[in-house]
């Protein structure tokens, strides 16, 4: 292949994105207006709900099965490399940087995660369309390429509510308690509450009957059957705050879609124009291939705001394009080349192309749906300042507003079983 037929390839993919993109930004200007505020808000939560998990769901059925799993065991390993190495350049830059308190765990989620989702899809998908692509046979090249990409989506949004989600709430944390101050003055009504509490004998009363009851509860979950023991035990495990990012509706979809694709039962019955349920999976497919152009539309929305201007610092910027496009490629290169040297990856030129690609993508797109569906107008305003226009800042507000959550998936399931235990 000629250098000029292969810069048309690369350049491909990379149009493709800036096209949708620009597009999305003309959607979000004032005099347009298609795709504002409150319009991103609601594609957001259809595609955090919806378009996300049956893409990656319907994927994941489709082209992974038991065998090509065990295939790719060197994958989920790349893709935390990336993890922790970009989280541990991050680090160098927010101290090199001084970068400001509040922006630090946004900064290290920046460098940390990659946009393993539609960025890697778009690419592959246009690298194997392209006549005279690199990979081969066009159909072959996009089975084998869709089956990489929809286990990395899988593998990345693991990784993102688990890893990189706690790497910011860890420094939001830092934050919020270093910016409290040592001692609060008391207040007036607080001081009006206190004496009242003395002076009221009824309060006394009632806090003693709270006391007897509470041993009474103790006593009473002293005697409780065992299966009600394992039952209290699961849902005392199910709200946990932590546990709950790891129930984000992609990853569900991610589960659901690993089951029916390596269990030869479930696919039998799911997948392939024979199958006498592939209607099933036909329409999630369909409802999931809309969360590539949605997804990128509102990349292209959300930098609208960004070309405004932002408080993140230049140097700041300047680190995390160096990290990203830069730094991370570089290092890439040096592990894929040893993992194939020692017989850690399989020869398939594709497959290596996509572990190359997971250490040189921007970093992962924003994800506004959960803050925005619990935040107020402020909130919401607050959560959308621009930090190198990526998801990161949301993950960042949904920690602090991690009280609201009572309208998750998860604390559904936590009221369905108390309905149950009730009935």
């Amino acid at each position: 292949m000629g250098l000029w037929n292969l810069f048309v390839v690369a350049l491909m993919p990379v149009l493709n994105v800036l096209l949708i993109t620009a597009v999305g930004v003309f959607l979000a200007i004032q005099r347009v207006d298609v795709l504002g505020a409150d319009a991103r808000q609601h594609l957001n939560n259809l595609v955090f709900f919806v378009l996300s998990p049956a893409l990656i769901g319907s994927n994941l059925a489709k082209y992974i099965t038991l065998g090509s799993l065990l295939k790719l065991w060197f994958m989920p390993l790349n893709v935390l490399f990336t993890f922790v190495i970009g989280s541990v350049l991050g680090w160098i830059l927010v101290t090199i940087t001084k970068a400001p308190k509040d922006l630090r765990g946004v900064i290290l989620g920046c460098c940390a995660a990659g946009n393993l989702g539609n960025m890697l899809l778009i690419i592959v998908l246009a690298v194997c369309n392209e006549k005279g692509g690199p990979f081969g046979v066009p159909d072959v090249c996009t089975g084998n390429g869709m089956a990489y990409v929809s286990l990395s989506m899988a593998i990345g949004s693991l990784y993102i509510w688990s890893y990189v989600y706690n790497i910011v709430r860890i420094y939001s944390s830092k934050d919020s308690d270093e910016a409290k101050p040592d001692g609060l003055p008391e207040t007036a009504e607080s001081a009006t509450e206190r004496n009242e509490s003395s002076e009221d004998p009824s309060l006394g009363e009632s806090h003693m009957q709270h006391l007897e009851l509470n041993f009474s509860g103790s006593v009473e979950k002293a005697k409780v059957p065992f299966p009600e023991n394992i039952k209290r035990s699961f849902l005392k495990f199910i709200k946990k705050p932590s546990l709950r990012r790891l129930f984000a509706p992609s990853i569900i979809g991610a589960i659901v879609g690993l089951m029916i694709g390596i269990v030869p039962p479930f696919r039998k019955v799911l997948i392939g124009d024979s199958a006498p349920l592939h209607a099933i999976e036909d329409s999630a497919d369909m409802v999931g291939k809309a969360a590539i152009p949605i997804m990128t539309l509102i990349v292209g929305a959300n930098l609208l705001r960004g070309l405004k201007g932002s408080r993140v610092p230049l140097s700041v910027i300047i680190g995390i394009v160096a990290i990203r496009y830069i730094i991370l490629p570089i290092l890439g290169v040096v592990i894929i080349k040893y993992a194939i040297h020692f017989g850690l990856v399989h020869s398939d030129p594709l497959y290596q192309y996509v572990l190359l690609l997971q250490f040189a993508l921007p970093p992962a797109i924003s994800d506004e749906s959960a803050p925005n569906m619990l935040f107020s107008a402020t909130d919401r305003a607050a959560c959308n300042e621009p930090v190198v226009w990526s998801w990161p800042n949301r993950m960042l507000c949904d920690h602090a507003m991690d009280q609201c959550l009572g309208h998750s998936l998860d604390d559904r399931l936590v009221n369905i079983l108390h309905l149950n235990n009730d009935g």
